[in-house]
């Protein structure tokens, strides 16, 4: 069967080539009338647009690049979800990439979008992300960037994150104010901001309760179930005495629950344990898991609204790049008091 073109809905409807042409990328000279008949007769047609050709005439792909540590934990599924729906909802694709945390794939992720001619990449960088010259020959090629959840503070490149920092501050604060003394955190040995500023937080809000920041009571390593139940058995080993557990993670903060009643440590009654991101299963778990929800399809959706208003604009990195920041809601669980 002869493949429909252009040509043939311009006879079909008796108008010229450029007039199709036009009417189907939405061109303003063209009249609300004569695009409708367009698309009609394209649709009757069954006439199948050349993305290829039409990306090639106007600079544009609407296609956006996403690039995500991992899409196994539900708070990035939640902010992809997001961010696709405000995109779809204006015409865009996406593309994802999955880094596993690896410079190495991070940086094959980026070539790959560019040799797609992606419009633009949306990314939460990975925890071996150094030196951050990939990110800043983006800026520099003029490819529109913008940063979410995780971002490169000494970049100037728009972002859309959590108040790590009062997430932080408020999980330690909740603690503190159902009882509890000597908390101890767990934290990734990555110097992400994310990390360090939920470890300012639950530090500053120890020292605003008047009690001390112990350097022997904060553990370092890659969040994971594995390193929480490791450090408390390192807790327990060496004999410190703590009535409580931060994690900056949630699956972190599983595993150390799952090791606390395998040690037969009744939470919260003796140790109470709050997490960080409101995954999935943090409700599910016995006891329930007390977490900070990052508002996740929030993120999602603001990140995509303003990498359209910033590709709308002239200039999209501006002088000063658009910086949104989302308040981080605590949710109380079972965890970290007790059952009402």
């Amino acid at each position: 069967m002869k493949k429909t073109t252009i040509h043939d809905i311009a006879r079909e409807l008796n108008v010229t080539f450029s007039t199709v042409a036009r009417a189907l990328n939405d061109h303003p000279a063209i009249s609300v009338a004569t695009k409708a008949a367009v698309l009609e007769t394209a649709k009757r047609l069954n006439y199948q647009q050349n993305k290829l050709a039409s990306s090639l005439r106007s600079g544009r792909t609407n296609v956006i690049g996403i690039i995500v540590p991992s899409l196994d934990t539900s708070f990035f599924s939640s902010v992809v979800h997001g961010i696709e729906k405000v995109m779809n909802e204006n015409g865009y694709s996406v593309l994802l990439y999955q880094t596993g945390e690896s410079l190495t794939r991070e940086q094959k992720g980026i070539e790959t979008f560019l040799q797609s001619r992606v419009d633009g990449v949306l990314s939460s960088v990975s925890s071996e992300t150094d030196g951050h010259e990939m990110y800043a020959q983006l800026r520099k090629r003029q490819v529109p960037l913008l940063f979410f959840d995780r971002a490169i503070q000494e970049l100037p490149v728009p972002s859309v994150t959590i108040n790590d920092y009062q997430g932080g501050f408020s999980a330690t604060e909740h603690l503190i104010g159902q009882g509890f003394r000597r908390i101890a955190h767990i934290t990734s040995d990555q110097n992400l901001t994310i990390f360090n500023e939920r470890l300012r937080g639950y530090r500053e809000a120890l020292l605003k309760h008047g009690l001390p920041f112990q350097e022997d009571l904060v553990f370092r390593g890659r969040v994971s179930l594995e390193l929480g139940k490791t450090s408390v058995q390192q807790l327990l080993a060496q004999g410190h005495s703590f009535d409580a557990v931060f994690a900056a993670e949630d699956y972190t903060a599983m595993g150390a629950l799952q090791q606390l009643l395998e040690n037969g440590i009744r939470v919260p009654k003796e140790v109470g344990v709050v997490g960080f991101a409101n995954e999935a299963f943090g409700a599910f778990v016995t006891p329930s898991l007390s977490t900070v929800d990052q508002q996740t399809v929030k993120m999602g959706e603001e990140t995509a609204r303003l990498f359209l208003k910033l590709f709308g604009s002239k200039d999209y990195y501006g002088t000063n790049p658009e910086h949104i920041v989302l308040d981080p809601i605590l949710i109380p669980r079972n965890s970290s008091q007790p059952v009402s």
